[in-house]
C-alpha cells in the first residue's frame, strides 16, 4: 500500500471523527443527528459541498498553471473534471438558493420533490430522478472507478494510456479502503439521512484522490 502523506493522515482522521460522531448521535439520538447534525443546509452538507467544490478549483488550478505544456486531450480532462465537481457543489446546496434566498420557478415549484433549484430532487414520470441517476448509476461509477479502473491501470497498458491521456486520477489502494470502510460504517447508522454523511465521506475521498493520486507525475510540470 502506497504510504501516506500528511493531507491523506489529517483527511483520514477528519473522517474517523465525523464517523464516530455520526455513530454516536445515529444510535443514542436520530432525532438530534437527522434535525441537528445532518439537516439541510448544516455542516455535514455545507462540508460536501466545500470539498467538490475544492476539487474544482483544484482542477482549474492545474489546467491554468499547466495546461500551456500539456496536450488537448489531458486540458479537456482537467476541465470536464473541474466542471462535474463545481456541478456537485452547487447540486448540493441547490446552487445557493437558500444561501441568497432565492425563489424556485414554477417548473422546479411543480417538478423537484423538495421544491428546490436543483436537478437531483427532479421528478419526471413519477420516478425522482435523484434515485436513478444520482444514486444508482453514480454508486455504479464510483465503484468502477474505485475498485475497478485501479486494478486495470497495474494490470492493462490501454488503461493506462487512457488515464494518462485524459489526466484520470488513479486511486491508491488506501482510498479504495477508506471508501469501502465508510460505506460499511454508513450502512451502520440507524438514522434516515445518513447519506448525508456519506457523501461528505466521498467529497473527503476524493479531494484526496486528485491532491495525490497514484499517477501524480501528470500534474508535474514536463
Amino acid at each position: 500500500m502506497n504510504q501516506l502523506t500528511r493531507t491523506d493522515k489529517i483527511g483520514y482522521l477528519f473522517l474517523i471523527f465525523v464517523f464516530i460522531l455520526s455513530l454516536y448521535f445515529g444510535f443514542t439520538n436520530p432525532d438530534y443527528f437527522n434535525n441537528n447534525f445532518a439537516v439541510e443546509d448544516g455542516a455535514v452538507e455545507y462540508g460536501t459541498a466545500f470539498m467538490l467544490l475544492s476539487i474544482s478549483i483544484l482542477c482549474l488550478y492545474r489546467l491554468f498553471l499547466l495546461g500551456g505544456s500539456k496536450p488537448a486531450l489531458w486540458k479537456i480532462g482537467v476541465l470536464f473534471f473541474a466542471i462535474l465537481f463545481f456541478f456537485g457543489a452547487g447540486e448540493e446546496v441547490s446552487w445557493g438558493q437558500r444561501i441568497f434566498g432565492i425563489e424556485s420557478s414554477d417548473f422546479f415549484l411543480e417538478n423537484n420533490a423538495q421544491k428546490e433549484t436543483n436537478l437531483h430532487n427532479l421528478v419526471v414520470s413519477g420516478k425522482k430522478v435523484n434515485k436513478i441517476v444520482f444514486s444508482q448509476l453514480l454508486m455504479l461509477a464510483m465503484v468502477t472507478y474505485l475498485l475497478i479502473v485501479p486494478f486495470l491501470y497495474r494490470k492493462k497498458e490501454w488503461v493506462k494510456n487512457i488515464t494518462k491521456k485524459f489526466a484520470v486520477p488513479v486511486v491508491k489502494w488506501h482510498h479504495t479502503i477508506a471508501f469501502i470502510s465508510s460505506t460499511i460504517l454508513v450502512t451502520l447508522i440507524p438514522a434516515s439521512r445518513k447519506w448525508e454523511v456519506y457523501e461528505l465521506a466521498f467529497g473527503v475521498i476524493f479531494l484526496l484522490i486528485f491532491l495525490n493520486p497514484l499517477n501524480n507525475i501528470l500534474f508535474k510540470r514536463s
